[in-house]
């Protein structure tokens, strides 16, 4: 999640950049704001491990539910909200659908002004990806806007929420009871997540580049008692303390980041999971952690 241009210094413009080169340090976005987010982190290599039909087939077509609300939490300058808007209605580059926005919509909100005015000037599709700067943990004003969004559409809660690399910033920024809350915000406002947690290593080199670039520490980073391996505690907190159950892992990126997918617990009469992502979610399903809850057996892609 990206933090405003008056907290951190890593939201500025290119021309800025130029001038400051240090602000494109990753230390220096201490909120995760980082001005080039995707240059490192190609939304392709998420978009390799989604299957394209995933949205049609956890939400079977029917006019009473279209479109297809997702929520995404700290979307930076909209790089990688537009690659899924894009990946799961199986639109080229340059390919444009009039009714694009009648199947999805998305809510994209980041707590940058500066990231979220870049993501509106560049966005292909106005129509359907509605991009907002929001501080998802302050409480009045995500309570204001999100339900501001969803009564448009008849709706209480989103369909899908997307939680790409967010966790940690929250985690450092607010705590183990900030992240637990985050948690518990997203569970009530979504029936599925799709969360990528950031590992532990993260967590030590962030500290490390802020601490190099002469910034301050992080508040809560050596008082976090949530540690160690993030994606088992993640699923840990969303299924023990938040209600949700643990569908599959789609596997990990090439920066060695997993992608979980999680559904709350009363969409399973209304929406059962399609029984072949369910197959497909247990032969992807080999994290290191996944031993430990006494699943699948462990085969090291982790």
């Amino acid at each position: 999640m990206a933090a405003s241009r008056k907290q951190a210094t890593g939201s500025v413009d290119e021309a800025t950049a130029e001038e400051e080169p240090r602000v494109l340090e990753p230390g220096a976005a201490p909120f995760g704001n980082f001005p080039h987010y995707s240059r490192f982190h190609p939304p392709e290599q998420r978009l390799r491990l989604l299957p394209p039909e995933l949205l049609r087939r956890l939400f079977p077509q029917s006019p009473e539910t279209r479109p297809i609300l997702g929520l995404d939490v700290g979307c930076n300058s909209g790089d990688l909200s537009v690659a899924l808007y894009k990946h799961f209605l199986s639109l080229h580059d340059g390919e444009t659908c009039s009714d694009a926005s009648r199947e999805l919509h998305l809510l994209c909100c980041d707590i940058d002004p500066v990231l979220v005015e870049r993501a509106e000037k560049e966005c292909p599709f106005p129509d359907g990806l509605t991009f907002i700067t929001l501080d998802f943990m302050n409480q009045k004003t995500r309570k204001v806007l999100l339900s501001s969004f969803l009564s448009q559409f008849g709706r209480s809660v989103f369909d899908i929420g997307f939680c790409m690399s967010i966790t940690m910033w929250i985690h450092l920024n607010h705590g183990d009871q900030g992240l637990w809350e985050f948690l518990a915000h997203l569970s009530s406002l979504c029936r599925y997540l799709l969360v990528e947690p950031q590992p532990w290593k993260c967590y030590r080199a962030a500290a490390r580049r802020l601490r190099k670039l002469g910034l301050h520490d992080f508040d809560h980073f050596r008082s976090l008692a949530i540690r160690g391996d993030m994606a088992n505690q993640i699923v840990q907190i969303l299924t023990q303390d938040h209600g949700m159950e643990f569908v599959c892992c789609f596997g990990n990126t090439s920066w060695d980041r997993s992608l979980l997918l999680f559904r709350a617990k009363q969409t399973t009469e209304t929406h059962p999971i399609p029984e072949s992502l369910i197959e497909e979610g247990k032969e992807r399903n080999r994290l290191r952690f996944w031993r430990q809850m006494g699943g699948l057996e462990d085969q090291g892609r982790y």
